[in-house]
């Protein structure tokens, strides 16, 4: 979910770009989320775009003229996580020289977004769950307690269940931040987003690079990214773009141009796990089976012809009609894809 001009149902959703239904139920939602202050976690895989979301949120809130404070949580020392937060004062530690404020005290009257939240370490857990509960902190060193306005909002790409399980995430925080969760599918289950990011991202890099901002994907290019899995997700998608650009020298894209790593393509049978078939029946899961494959199917020609349904029925060489009946099967609007070029 990249910077840019926002598309598909929830055109004022900053820095939304997306075709797909499991985005567009997102999308929907983050205006009500943004509406409140409770805390959000935000959960996917790396790549997925969660400080994308996160910063969504903040613009659509009533904080949105407030600051907007990040903070990698598995990039800072564990000895200095207490201190970058909440701040300290001189003397509370052996090279605290002189006092310093905390990220909570600059994003006074914003948002505080948490990445990487499962890397906090235990202590630091509990003087977050405090914060969180009663909006009041103490930096290091300080007996005195401050008070603060400041929604936070966190995400991880681990499963923080299964580590309070663990004893390794606390239980009572992870509850407390869950008020409002958020979980971003993968690149690979909304494959219809491809076409369109490729194209935000050819524009973006095109422009950056002083390049203009003409050239397109050719199908070819297209079908070699809707082929891959892209285990690192909107992410990897966006370098191998920026790649590309670089370096192919014609007034267009081609699948030549596109230089991706076969070798991080996700396992092939990713798409049915264990789970899903558990006390399911084979006529059930066979449809669900087909009816996703049609799904994602339709979707991808209708991504790489732009919406146009004379030509995605043309390239699964079947009539229009038949194809419109596909179309209306799967509730799929085509409008969605006018853009994804």
């Amino acid at each position: 979910m990249p910077h840019g001009a926002a598309l598909g149902r929830s055109p004022h959703i900053r820095g939304f770009l997306y075709a797909s239904d499991a985005c567009a139920k997102v999308a929907e939602r983050l205006p009500v989320i943004a509406g409140s202050d409770s805390s959000v976690l935000i959960v996917g895989e790396t790549g997925t775009g969660k400080e994308i979301c996160a910063q969504a949120l903040h613009y659509l809130s009533r904080r949105s003229a407030g600051p907007w404070v990040a903070v990698n949580c598995a990039a800072v020392p564990v000895e200095l996580i207490e201190s970058e937060l909440f701040g300290h004062v001189k003397g509370a530690f052996t090279t605290a020289h002189s006092s310093r404020h905390g990220l909570v005290k600059e994003a006074e009257g914003g948002t505080m977004f948490l990445d990487d939240i499962d890397c906090l370490p235990l202590l630091a857990q509990g003087k977050l769950l405090r914060f969180l509960q009663q909006q009041e902190y103490r930096p290091v060193g300080c007996n005195a307690v401050q008070r603060s306005d400041v929604r936070v909002i966190a995400a991880s790409n681990r499963d923080l269940r299964v580590l309070a399980r663990q004893n390794s995430f606390r239980q009572d925080l992870y509850f407390r931040l869950n008020v409002l969760p958020i979980a971003l599918p993968p690149l690979r289950e909304r494959r219809e987003d491809i076409a369109l990011l490729a194209g935000h991202f050819v524009h973006q890099f095109d422009q950056s690079h002083g390049g203009g901002d003409g050239r397109r994907l050719t199908a070819e290019a297209l079908q070699k990214l809707l082929a891959h899995d892209w285990p690192g997700n909107v992410r990897e998608l966006r370098h191998v773009i920026e790649r590309s650009v670089l370096l192919a020298t014609g007034d267009s894209i081609g699948a030549d141009d596109i230089d991706i790593d076969p070798d991080l393509d996700a396992d092939e049978g990713a798409g049915v796990g264990s789970g899903e078939l558990a006390g399911e029946s084979f006529q059930s899961a066979k449809k669900r089976v087909v009816d996703r494959f049609e799904r994602q199917y339709i979707e991808t020609l209708l991504a790489l012809h732009h919406g146009n349904l004379t030509h995605a029925a043309h390239a699964a060489k079947k009539n229009r009609r038949a194809f419109f009946e596909l179309v209306r099967k799967h509730q799929i609007d085509t409008r969605r894809f006018n853009d994804a070029s």
